[in-house]
């Protein structure tokens, strides 16, 4: 009984942790001027809190994220960059920690077969949102708006993702980590 009451407070602060991350990332990124926006450094933290936390966490982490951002550093601003990108961000977390804690096995290969439809689901629930939200304001969204934020732009980001999540999992499980934090999780969230 004591173990199923740590689980939830365990991983509360290791979304703390991720939330905070995410805060902060976009400052050190931001140092590179040329790609720094471009790689990103939300969703990193984010993917992970779905991979390692669970898609309930992934969800909230990735829509308070921004939002919260926003309110602290005037970065994104709210509407609608802020907006969609708490939906897009939500999308990341909660479909790869669905689709993760489905896995037959944990492994890298697993981490991709996750990760691939989350950024393609969070981009299409961002393009919907930015339709949404500009078709509001009386602004158009056109198809190659779409292409350019959702994959052009996001080209560095997309590939550091690829090569950086995979990477950290793949260390995170050779520590046995990620089977600690799955142990320590009641069963009904390491079913979720």
């Amino acid at each position: 009984m004591e173990e199923r009451g740590k689980a939830p407070v365990f991983n509360i602060m290791l979304a703390a942790m991720f939330m905070a991350v995410g805060l902060v990332l976009p400052f050190l990124f931001g140092q590179i001027q040329q790609i720094g926006n471009k790689l990103l450094p939300m969703h990193i933290p984010v993917l992970l809190c779905g991979l390692i936390c669970g898609w309930k966490y992934g969800l909230i982490v990735g829509f308070t994220l921004p939002l919260l951002r926003g309110m602290l550093f005037g970065m994104p601003v709210f509407f609608p960059t802020g907006l969609a990108m708490a939906f897009e961000l939500a999308t990341y977390g909660a479909v790869i920690g669905l689709l993760y804690s489905h896995s037959r096995w944990q492994s890298v290969a697993a981490v991709y077969r996750s990760m691939v439809p989350a950024m393609l689901a969070g981009r299409g629930v961002w393009g919907a949102a930015q339709l949404l939200l500009l078709g509001i304001n009386g602004k158009g969204f056109t198809w190659q708006m779409f292409m350019a934020g959702a994959f052009l732009n996001a080209v560095p980001g997309i590939i550091l993702q690829l090569i950086l999540i995979p990477a950290v999992m793949a260390a995170l499980n050779r520590a046995g980590l990620v089977r600690f934090v799955r142990k320590t999780a009641s069963p009904q969230n390491a079913e979720d």
